[in-house]
């Protein structure tokens, strides 16, 4: 039987559907490695564990392996499969998304990185402001793969406001960084106390473009 137009057309389009599905899905398998990255930089710093910052440079090769696996699937579903006007407006959002989640996993191995340096150093008297803005860091992350996966504007705008409170983390560590005695003592830990914050502060924003563009999937307007 010959196949109609409207048959191949429908056949074109469940096609091109499953495959955003499997976009989704590796996008959301690529960011639970990002989360627990993230998680393993939280215990390398908090826990003093060595053992999970060593950890992170291999899954972080796994990230960015998914990362380039998605990004030229939709380059490919963009130039091979003629989509209409909202199909591209979810892959170029599904494009920069997944560019904030390799970030966060880069910042994560950065963390680990210091972790590393700082561990043949006494803890600095600041590690708790310090723990306090990676956990605010860590739920907004979660909150950006649980809008994600949901595909919920509603919280993934509501990670914005939250970055108020990372931005306030930053600015009060930095100044009390600024003001430590250092006389006679080393610098460096105070640089890569320094690092961390930025890092972190980079993660908070990372994740609030996630939920913003996860925002603009659904609703097609920027938050």
């Amino acid at each position: 039987m010959t196949e109609t137009l409207s048959q191949s057309q429908k056949r074109t389009r469940s096609e091109f559907e499953r495959q955003l599905h499997r976009l989704e899905q590796d996008s959301l398998r690529m960011g639970a490695l990002v989360e627990n990255s993230f998680l393993l930089a939280h215990a390398a710093l908090f826990e003093r564990d060595l053992e999970s910052a060593t950890r992170i440079d291999a899954q972080d090769r796994q990230i960015d392996q998914i990362y380039r696996q998605i990004e030229t699937d939709c380059i490919e579903l963009i130039t091979l499969q003629s989509p209409v006007a909202r199909d591209i407006r979810l892959l170029s959002a599904v494009m920069q998304l997944i560019r904030d989640i390799e970030r966060i996993g880069d910042y994560a191995e950065n963390l680990g990185e210091i972790a590393i340096k700082l561990f043949p150093y006494p803890p600095s008297p600041y590690l708790g402001e310090l723990e306090v803005m990676s956990n605010r860091c860590r739920a907004m992350l979660a909150m950006s793969l649980e809008a994600l996966a949901n595909l919920d504007e509603n919280i993934g705008l509501q990670i914005k406001a939250k970055d108020d409170a990372v931005d306030y983390d930053y600015q009060h560590i930095y100044n009390l960084l600024a003001h430590q005695k250092c006389f006679g003592e080393q610098t460096e830990p105070v640089m890569l106390m320094v690092l961390a914050i930025h890092h972190l502060e980079r993660m908070a924003d990372h994740a609030t473009n996630v939920g913003l563009r996860v925002a603009y999937i659904v609703t097609g307007k920027l938050g």
